[in-house]
């Protein structure tokens, strides 16, 4: 199956991504702003989801509206950095089941290490969202869809606000099937693995960390 990535270039996603990555944003600022990119990733990375029909009445008449089909959605963050995008997906689609994978990655392999895992019953049901806003050696990102698949996930996306062209072959090498969705492709990774010119570190600046 061909590998797919899809760079999400929308004005508003590229301009809130600006803010993102300026040192000089504020945490309180960079929560909000990673908050409103994500409802917008959200949009596109649900763009084609299937569509039914349903008899309604409206005040002037009955007629067949379009509506989701049965299959549901799930999102699945990459604690810790994926909370951030994760709460704006959900302003957008609350009805949405929520997982968690809890990663980190050894200093010293860059490997992704697992220590948390909590999602939902029949993933084989649903349309499954991964997110984490930083695509950098792909490792983690791997690792998170890997278990999801043990789990019963079929029907997997993955979302993230920047990605090194180094994570992409990585991951894509792991999993053709899974398409990435992303606002930006970046120069690299530096010696520490660190995505450039990037944005720093997510988690840190979303929650005020180092």
């Amino acid at each position: 199956m061909a590998a797919v990535t899809h760079v999400i270039d929308h004005p508003l996603v590229q301009h809130k991504l600006t803010v993102l990555r300026k040192k000089s944003t504020s945490t309180s600022k960079f929560r909000g702003i990673l908050r409103e990119i994500a409802l917008l990733l959200c949009y596109e990375v649900t763009r084609d989801l299937r569509l039914t029909s349903t008899r309604i009445e409206t005040p002037l008449q009955p007629m067949d509206a379009p509506t989701l089909d049965g299959k549901k959605l799930c999102f699945v963050s990459v604690l810790r950095a994926g909370n951030g995008l994760l709460e704006g997906m959900l302003d957008l689609v609350p009805s949405a089941r929520v997982g968690h994978v809890g990663l980190y990655r050894d200093p010293d392999t860059l490997e992704a290490v697992e220590y948390y895992f909590k999602v939902p019953s029949h993933l084989d049901e649903r349309e499954v969202i991964v997110v984490d806003p930083m695509l950098a050696t792909g490792h983690s990102a791997a690792a998170a869809v890997a278990r999801l698949k043990e789990a019963g996930a079929v029907h997997i996306r993955f979302v993230c606000l920047l990605a090194a062209p180094e994570g992409i072959a990585s991951f894509h090498e792991a999993h053709p099937d899974v398409p990435i969705y992303t606002a930006a492709i970046d120069d690299g990774l530096n010696e520490k693995a660190y995505i450039v010119p990037g944005l720093g570190d997510a988690g840190d600046r979303m929650f005020g960390t180092k």
